[in-house]
C-alpha cells in the first residue's frame, strides 16, 4: 500500500497539519508536584523534530481538588501554565503543532496506593465500579465548578499558544463516568435512562471549552466504548444509539472525534467492518482519528497488566482503511513513545531502524 496519503496535509479550521499522524496522549507522570519539567518539554520537542503531524499531550487536569490521581500527573492551571508555555515554545521552535489533553479522572484511582486526593472526589453517583459506592455524588455546585474548570484550562491553552485542545472523555474517567450507566445512576438532569441523556455533562463541557478557545481553534474529543473498569462495555450498541450520542457533541462544538479502540482494525458493529472512527465519521460527517495498536502487533493493555512488549507490524490494513476514507487521522501511541523518529522512519522506508516497544520505555522520557 502507498504511504502517500499518510503524508498528505490535513486542514482543521485554521490549522493545517503537515501529515495525518497524531501522537496519542499517554500518561507519563514525570511532572513532580504537577509542574512539567524541562525534560517534559524536551520529550515533546523530540516528537516535533521527528515530524509528528500533531502532538496531543498527556492528560493534564483542571482545577478541582481531586482531578488527578497521582502527584506526578501535570495540571493545567496556576503555576503550571508557564511550564506549559515552555513546552509549546519548544515544540513550535522545532516546527511542530501541539494540543493539550484536558482531563478530570473522577473516581478512577491511580496506581499509587499512597495517593491521597486533596479534597472531595468527584463522581456522578459516588461509584468506583458498578454497585460499588465509595464517595458522595457530585452536587450541582460541584458540576458547575467542574465545567468552569474545563473552560478556564481551555482559555489558558489559547493564551499560551497551543494549536488545538482535546477533551478527555474516554476510558472511564469523569466525563465518561457520566456517559456510562454503570456509574451514573443519577435521577436529575445529569443522569437518565439513555446514553444521550447521560451526555449532558459532556455537552456542557464541550460548550465551555469552545467558549474558552474561541471559534477558530480546533476542538478534539477523545471517546471510547470500553472502560478501564470493564473492557467489555459497549455503551452505544447500535449505529442509531451512537448517532444520538455523537451528533449533539458535533453540534456543541466538536471538530474532531478521537475514537479510542484497543485494536483499530476491529469492527464496531455487526454487519460492517467499519471501526469506531469509521462509524463516527459516517454518522457525524466530522473528521476522525483512529487509534489502537497502530504499528505494533500487541495491544496496550497487555503492556500495562502483563508487562508485555510489542513487535513492529506493517501498516497495510491501516493504509487500506485510510485510503477508503474510513477516517482522516491516525493516532500513534506506544510506537512514538519508544521512538520519537517513528514518523520519519516510516516516511523514509527505514523499517530496519525502527524500535520495538518495550514496557521499560513507559518508565522513562526517551
Amino acid at each position: 500500500m502507498s504511504l502517500d496519503l499518510l503524508f498528505q496535509p490535513f486542514k482543521i479550521k485554521n490549522l493545517t497539519l503537515p501529515n495525518r499522524v497524531v501522537m496519542a496522549p499517554m500518561t507519563r507522570m514525570f511532572s513532580p508536584g504537577g509542574i512539567p519539567t524541562d525534560d517534559v518539554a524536551a520529550y515533546y520537542r523530540r516528537r516535533a523534530e521527528g515530524e509528528v503531524g500533531l502532538i496531543v499531550t498527556e492528560g493534564t487536569t483542571i482545577e478541582r481538588p481531586a482531578a488527578r490521581n497521582d502527584a506526578n500527573i501535570p495540571y493545567f492551571y496556576g503555576d503550571a501554565i508557564p511550564a506549559w508555555k515552555k513546552v509549546v515554545d519548544e515544540v513550535h521552535a522545532a516546527g511542530g503543532l501541539i494540543a493539550p489533553q484536558i482531563w478530570h479522572v473522577g473516581s478512577a484511582r491511580g496506581a499509587s496506593p499512597d495517593w491521597q486526593p486533596l479534597g472531595k472526589v468527584d463522581a456522578p453517583s459516588g461509584l468506583v465500579m458498578p454497585d460499588k459506592a465509595k464517595y458522595e455524588p457530585m452536587t450541582d455546585e460541584d458540576i458547575a465548578d467542574t465545567i468552569a474548570g474545563f473552560e478556564a484550562s481551555a482559555r489558558h491553552a489559547r493564551e499560551v499558544g497551543f494549536d488545538a485542545v482535546e477533551i478527555h472523555a474516554a476510558h472511564g474517567y469523569l466525563i465518561d463516568q457520566f456517559f456510562w450507566d454503570g456509574l451514573n445512576r443519577r435521577n436529575d438532569q445529569w443522569g437518565g435512562q439513555t446514553l444521550a441523556e447521560r451526555s449532558k455533562l459532556g455537552i456542557e463541557v464541550i460548550k465551555a471549552v469552545r467558549r474558552g478557545i474561541g471559534e477558530d481553534m480546533p476542538l478534539i474529543i477523545r471517546l471510547s466504548q470500553w472502560k478501564q473498569q470493564d473492557y467489555s462495555v459497549q455503551m452505544a450498541k447500535t449505529p442509531d444509539e451512537m448517532a444520538d450520542w455523537l451528533l449533539p457533541m458535533a453540534e456543541a462544538g466538536v471538530d474532531v472525534f478521537h475514537c479510542s479502540q484497543r485494536r483499530f482494525w476491529e469492527p464496531e458493529f455487526e454487519g460492517s467492518d467499519l471501526n469506531f472512527a469509521g462509524w463516527a465519521k459516517k454518522l457525524t460527517g466530522k473528521p476522525t482519528i483512529t487509534v489502537g495498536s497502530v504499528g505494533l502487533n500487541g495491544e496496550f493493555l497487555a503492556s500495562l497488566s502483563k508487562g508485555a512488549g510489542a513487535d513492529r507490524a506493517d501498516l497495510n490494513e491501516l493504509l487500506r482503511r485510510l485510503e477508503r476514507e474510513e477516517f482522516d487521522l491516525v493516532g500513534v501511541g506506544r510506537a512514538l513513545l519508544s521512538d520519537p523518529n517513528w514518523v520519519k522512519k516510516v516516511k523514509e522506508g527505514r523499517s530496519g531502524d525502527m524500535v520495538d516497544f518495550d514496557r521499560s520505555h513507559m518508565m522513562q522520557l526517551t
